[in-house]
């Protein structure tokens, strides 16, 4: 027969074992959490139909039509506002029938704002957001 002592190292013995088998079980999955959770700036998923409206099922015919008709009416209202002033008949006696310069123009201006929106957002990304803090 155990006695009292012996039962109490046992139950202090499996008190300290399954402490020690929890302290491995949270060490593991902080790892696996820190593991999942970095992420990288440029490793983010980009849908495009979250930026741009399409009919579902047309994007193959919309999203090109985008591609050339934003930057040209960039580079029209571009070539309006700062080439002609905002007067609409020094405008109209330019020659608009360069698609492709107007166009190139457009394409430019877009570009670059593209380009700012996205060291913008790169700039506010915070990679600790999805972390897990060990304390």
């Amino acid at each position: 027969m155990d006695s009292k002592e012996d039962m109490e190292v046992h139950h202090n013995n499996l008190l300290y074992y399954n402490q020690m088998l929890d302290n491995n079980h949270t060490i593991k999955e902080n790892v696996v959490v820190q593991k999942k959770g970095s992420s990288s700036f440029s490793s983010q998923k980009v849908d495009f139909s979250s930026y741009m409206a399409s009919p579902e099922g047309y994007e193959m015919v919309v999203y090109p039509l985008y591609f050339l008709f934003i930057p040209y009416v960039v580079g029209a209202l571009f070539i309006f506002l700062f080439i002609a002033s905002g007067n609409f008949s020094v405008f109209q006696q330019l020659d608009m029938s360069a698609f492709l310069i107007v166009w190139m123009i457009g394409y430019e201006i877009v570009a670059t704002a593209l380009l700012v929106g996205i060291l913008v957002n790169f700039l506010k990304y915070d990679d600790n957001q999805n972390k897990r803090r060990n304390f």
